[in-house]
Parts: structure tokens; C-alpha cells; sequence
């Protein structure tokens, strides 16, 4: 991250990899290849804090996610995955338990919150966490020869990061669902793309990679107004009724609807020349205590 002209100072990463693939769009991996991008609780932790800056920071406005190595992840890092000694409460075990897995949570939950559209690229295996880190995404793309499986099921757990929550309203089919979920079976992208979960599916990695930017370099050019406005609604709609959705939407755009952007995309309009949208403001550092 060190040559990145970004407006936030980022530490260095241990499992993920940042690449700036231009001024306004980032390219994040994840860097743990010799263990098939296992996730660990320091890259789960390193994701969490990552798309919450990202949240805040004013150059970059596309995210795109994918992995380094021969598959995007294998999911839940097994060997870092043991519980607390048997010889404690076991309601106090319950409570540690509870806030280790919403911690788990909110790391994904960043990206979704993240007002950048983030594109998640797989390739390969995408394995139970690999699957709920994919549900958080805006947009997710896949090559001909990934696979999905939401393994949690197959070490006796319930998914509890996102996938059962989020996969319903993404595929539409609680049939399908419940299948997948119930079995931990293998899909394969052709099914992914027909059932909705990806939107893409393209021939290799360096295919997929360049159509996501491609894609992220259109996003980029829009009003970061109109962008931050969509993804944010977008998220509302999904968890509210409709007739909220439009309430809402309504009070958000009383004041968005004044952007300069609205003048800029017009003269764009007129003049066929590409409109120039000025990247938005930091947030106010709050007082130090």
C-alpha cells in the first residue's frame, strides 16, 4: 500500500494483498496461498478492519476481491478453529463462543457497509466461509471451472457468517437453498450463474479479472453520489418492506438530489464529453479524548 495515493494510512496486511489497478479502483486478495487461502482469524480480522477504512476513504471507488494461488479459499482455517478448554462453564464458554462468531460477522458485515461496490472474482474452490464472504459482495463473478459448497454442514455446524441469511435473497430459491445447505454438496458455476448467485462466469482467472475491471472502471466514472446512494438503498430495500424502501429512499434523496453531479452529468449530456465527478469528502475526525 505504500506507492497507493489513498486518503487513509493503511498498515501492512500478513493475508491479504493490495494492488492499486488505477487511481480510483483497489484490487484486494487473499495472501495465504500455501493453505489455499485458508481463513484464519487474522485475515477475518484483517478484512473487517481493511473494508471499514476503505469505508471512509475518498479516492478508491470500486473494490475488487479475489484470491493468489490455484482456489479463491477453502474456507474456515480448521486448525486455528478449536474451542476453549472443556474444564470451563460451559455458559461461559457460551458467551466467548457468541462474541467470537459476531465478531466473524461484522468482518464480512464491513463489506457489505463498505459504500465502495465490491466485486468478488472467484476462481476454483469457494468453500463455506469462502461463500459467506462472497454474499457480502455487490457483484460476484466466477470462472468455468469454480465450485461452491457451503461445507459448515459437513463439520457438524450450521453456517453462522452470513450464507443463510444473505444466499435466500440473492438466488431467490428457498428450495435450492435449503438443498445446498442441507447437503453441503458441490455447484458448480454453471449452476451459480443460472441460480443467480454469480452474474458472470468467464473462461480463466486473467478473463475474469480484466472483465471485473472493465466493469469497476464504468462504476468508477459515476457520480460517487449516485454510486454511494444505490449500494446504500439497495442493502435497505432488501431487509425492509417495499413501502419503506420508498420512504426511505425519498428522505435520502431530499438532500442528494441538490448534487452538483446532477449539473455535471447534464453539461455531460450536452457537450458528449465524459463528466468529471470530484471524489467525496473525509469524514470529521472526531476529538481525541
Amino acid at each position: 500500500t505504500d506507492n497507493m495515493p489513498l486518503s487513509i494510512a493503511l498498515p501492512a496486511f500478513e493475508t491479504l494483498q493490495l494492488t492499486e489497478i488505477d487511481e480510483q479502483i483497489l484490487h484486494v486478495k487473499l495472501n495465504r496461498p500455501k493453505v489455499k487461502n485458508a481463513m484464519n482469524e487474522r485475515m477475518w480480522r484483517e478484512i473487517g478492519y481493511l473494508f471499514t477504512a476503505l469505508d471512509a476513504e475518498t479516492t478508491i471507488r470500486c473494490v475488487i476481491l479475489s484470491g493468489n494461488g490455484t482456489i479463491f479459499t477453502s474456507g474456515l482455517d480448521m486448525k486455528e478453529a478449536s474451542m476453549m478448554s472443556s474444564k470451563e462453564d460451559v455458559a461461559r464458554r457460551g458467551f466467548v463462543s457468541r462474541r467470537y462468531i459476531l465478531d466473524f460477522q461484522s468482518a464480512f458485515t464491513a463489506i457489505e457497509k463498505c459504500h465502495k461496490p465490491v466485486l468478488c472474482c472467484m476462481h476454483s474452490y469457494c468453500v463455506g466461509g469462502g461463500v459467506d464472504l462472497a454474499c457480502a459482495c455487490d457483484i460476484r463473478y466466477a470462472t468455468k471451472d469454480a465450485q461452491f459448497s457451503i461445507r459448515e454442514v459437513d463439520i457438524a455446524l450450521a453456517a453462522d457468517v452470513g450464507t443463510l441469511q444473505r444466499l435466500p435473497k440473492i438466488i431467490g430459491s428457498e428450495s435450492l437453498i435449503r438443498e445446498l445447505a442441507f447437503t453441503g454438496r458441490w455447484w458448480s458455476a454453471q449452476e451459480a450463474l443460472q441460480c443467480g448467485f454469480v452474474s458472470r462466469v468467464f473462461e480463466s482467472f486473467d478473463e475474469m479479472i480484466q472483465g471485473a475491471f472493465d466493469i469497476a472502471k464504468v462504476i468508477s466514472k459515476k457520480s460517487p453520489v449516485a454510486i454511494v446512494g444505490t449500494k446504500h438503498n439497495l442493502v435497505y430495500a432488501r431487509d425492509h418492506s417495499v413501502a419503506e424502501g420508498l420512504d426511505y429512499i425519498a428522505t435520502w434523496n431530499m438532500a442528494a438530489i441538490q448534487t452538483k453531479d446532477l449539473l455535471e452529468a447534464g453539461k455531460s449530456v450536452f457537450t458528449k464529453q465524459p463528466a468529471a465527478f470530484t471524489d467525496l469528502l473525509p469524514p470529521i475526525q472526531n476529538a481525541k479524548l
